[in-house]
């Protein structure tokens, strides 16, 4: 790789030690230092790493590997000057505001570079706002800030780019990510595969099935939809043309099964600890809302690809052709383990900050101290001995014994290099090496959108918004959900998710709140339109990744995922309508009936409206439909959405009639 590229590589290793150092409380330092230091590795690693990759002119490079350096210098003048920053908050000497333009600027570039134009020109557009909106006609003006505010705003304290999103990235995002890569090297990805095939593979549509079903298990660790397209898709996409599925059509089943991945706890893409920490609520509320509707969502999935598997007749894989999902579990079992015991801690109570720092070590102990990646363990009691191990070093560090805890882990480290050799090793320095490279684009996303949410903390711009949809949710509240949908999916044009989320649930959420959304449920509804921001036209970042895999138009591959993922489009709504469907209390429905009975019977609807739809949509329910008999399906759905009055019992009726015609037919 050159030098160059072994400088890069070890100071990835570096960035992710940092962070576990930080986490794991080895390293203390103020959350400040930490934020600065985040986003300083970030600037040193993106930039220089993009000009490798992309093979620029000399020029090019020694301006980014400038820009990096300054980048560092930055974040140590942060560190050095930190006590003196404080006791001048708010009147900044020259060099702060000179310090602070630097740092913007080197922001706004690796955001640029590393994610293309959209976000930071949307950045732009707000940082422009806070310097001249006082000249815009009223409502939209605002009061007026100098120059010199607005940098110091921005460029440090907690309300600019060292905001809540850096916190988080700094923290749990970077660590789960970290997770995932330990978990990926372990092979992970191919025990979620195996197990995939081994339980569908063999049925009706069951290349697309594996699809569906090795996304959503992937999206348990992964802090990425699109991520998950180019890792899974490489094998399932190719598996369904293989089996007859349209090219489009798989393209748009992987696409809409990767991005549901970030729907699926305990990671849900990262938005979770960032939504917890907004919120102020405890992280595992924010699960139990979500669990609900990302089950149902890969329900919808998984009817829309057996539809059309039966509508073309496409077969499953010969059995004796797939692996054993048993054998699978059997020879790979230990790996569960630190999810296991990652969601056992989240839902016990403990931060996530922690719950990550003893998932990824416990992985961590599989690779190095029972050199399971090579197979070199000896059985089910040497891998307990070694994961027991790590918990004891877990728990002497939590109780603040770093000296026995390190001792512990360099007994580990010893046994790794005794017993495993040089390889086990190597999988986990790449491991560190590919997760900060993973975390970068997640990392300058945050830093930028920081700047975002310091314009709306600073001139008060999201009460502007928020006030309009709040006008129109008073004459009607399901205006208000779509205006605040189309928000969501115009931001979400080339912007992750985790940005998208962000932008929305700050200027959003607050005015869905007054309009009586329970809270969660609020944020919830971005988020979700956030995701399939990245399925819609014309952008439809997850489309377009997959397309080259699946040799079709991202376009084409947009409208068959749009389809797929019809339930996604649904559920924000009726959770709004009926919170039952995120377990939140509230809502007609749960005071006339009762929660319980509330939760059961929109998760009926809920699962009567999508296979309505999808019958509509593929034209096919056991025999091909007639378009008589998908307009009657798509009204009854329709109905069964609706929250009118009788809406409900005509979309019983409607559906009733539909299944009793399909009856007839399969009869004739």
């Amino acid at each position: 790789m050159g030098l160059p590229g072994r400088m890069l590589f070890w100071i990835a290793v570096a960035f992710s030690v940092f962070q576990i150092a930080t986490a794991a409380h080895l390293l203390d330092l103020p959350s400040q230092i930490v934020r600065a230091l985040h986003v300083g590795f970030l600037l040193l690693l993106g930039m220089p790493l993009v000009a490798l990759s992309r093979q620029w002119p000399a020029w090019a490079s020694w301006l980014m590997i400038g820009c990096a350096v300054a980048g560092v210098g930055v974040a140590l003048y942060q560190w050095v000057e930190y006590n003196d920053l404080l006791l001048r908050a708010g009147d900044p000497l020259q060099r702060d505001i000179i310090v602070g333009v630097i740092i913007l600027v080197l922001v706004f570039l690796s955001t640029w570079i590393l994610m293309g134009p959209a976000l930071p020109i949307i950045a732009g557009l707000f940082l422009a706002y806070c310097l001249f909106g006082q000249h815009l006609p009223s409502p939209l003006n605002h009061r007026g800030y100098d120059f010199e505010q607005v940098i110091d705003h921005m460029a440090y304290g907690t309300e600019g780019i060292y905001g809540i999103p850096v916190y988080v990235s700094s923290t749990y995002i970077f660590l789960f990510i970290l997770f995932g890569s330990f978990l990926e090297r372990a092979g992970m990805i191919r025990l979620f595969t195996d197990v995939s095939l081994g339980l569908v593979g063999h049925k009706l549509g069951g290349a697309a099935k594996v699809s569906v079903i090795s996304s959503a298990l992937m999206g348990t660790i992964s802090g990425s939809g699109v991520a998950n397209v180019v890792t899974t898709g490489q094998f399932t996409i190719p598996l369904m043309k293989r089996f007859g599925y349209r090219s489009a059509f798989a393209g748009g089943v992987e696409a809409t099964a990767s991005m549901g991945g970030q729907l699926m706890p305990p990671v849900m893409g990262a938005v979770a600890f960032i939504m917890a920490e907004t919120l102020g609520v405890e992280y595992v509320d924010v699960v139990k809302a979500a669990i609900i509707p990302a089950v149902l969502y890969f329900v919808s999935a998984l009817l829309m690809v057996h539809l059309e598997a039966g509508r073309h007749g496409l077969v499953g894989v010969p059995k004796s052709e797939l692996p054993s999902p048993m054998a699978a579990l059997k020879k790979s079992w230990y790996l569960l383990l630190p999810l296991g015991v990652l969601v056992w801690l989240l839902f016990s109570g403990y931060t996530p900050l922690f719950a990550g720092t003893v998932g990824l070590g416990l992985t961590v102990m599989l690779i190095l101290g029972g050199s399971i990646a090579l197979g070199l363990g000896e059985g089910p009691l040497r891998i307990i001995f070694w994961v027991a191990l790590g918990l004891v070093a877990a728990a002497f560090l939590q109780f603040g014994i770093k000296v026995v805890s390190l001792a512990v882990l360099v007994l580990i480290g010893w046994n790794a290099f005794s017993q495993g050799g040089r390889e086990t090793l190597v999988i986990c320095r790449d491991s560190l090496a590919e997760g900060a490279r993973t975390a970068l684009p997640v990392g300058v996303a945050c830093a930028v959108v920081g700047i975002i949410i310091g314009t709306m903390t600073l001139t008060g711009a999201a009460n502007t918004f928020g006030q309009y949809i709040v006008s129109i949710g008073e004459q009607s509240l399901f205006l208000s959900l779509v205006l605040t949908m189309i928000t969501c999916i115009i931001l979400g044009m080339g912007i992750p998710t985790i940005p998208n989320y962000i932008i929305t649930s700050s200027i959003a959420g607050p005015a869905l709140l007054e309009l009586g959304v329970p809270l969660i449920v609020s944020h919830m509804f971005v988020f979700y339109f956030g995701i399939l921001a990245d399925l819609t036209p014309p952008v439809a970042l997850a489309c377009f990744a997959a397309a080259p895999i699946a040799k079709e138009n991202g376009l084409k591959i947009s409208m068959e995922a749009i389809k797929v993922a019809a339930a996604g489009f649904v559920i924000p709504y009726m959770a709004v309508y009926t919170p039952a469907l995120m377990l939140q209390d509230g809502g007609p429905l749960a005071e006339s009936i009762g929660y319980p009975l509330a939760v059961i019977y929109i998760v009926f609807k809920v699962l009567l409206a999508i296979g309505l739809w999808g019958s509509a949509v593929i034209g096919y329910a056991k025999s091909a439909l007639s378009w008589p008999m998908r307009i009657l399906a798509v009204v009854a759905a329709f109905s069964l959405i609706a929250s009118l009055p009788l809406a409900d019992e005509i979309g019983f009726v409607l559906a009733g009639l539909f299944g009793y015609l399909i009856w007839r037919q399969s009869r004739a």
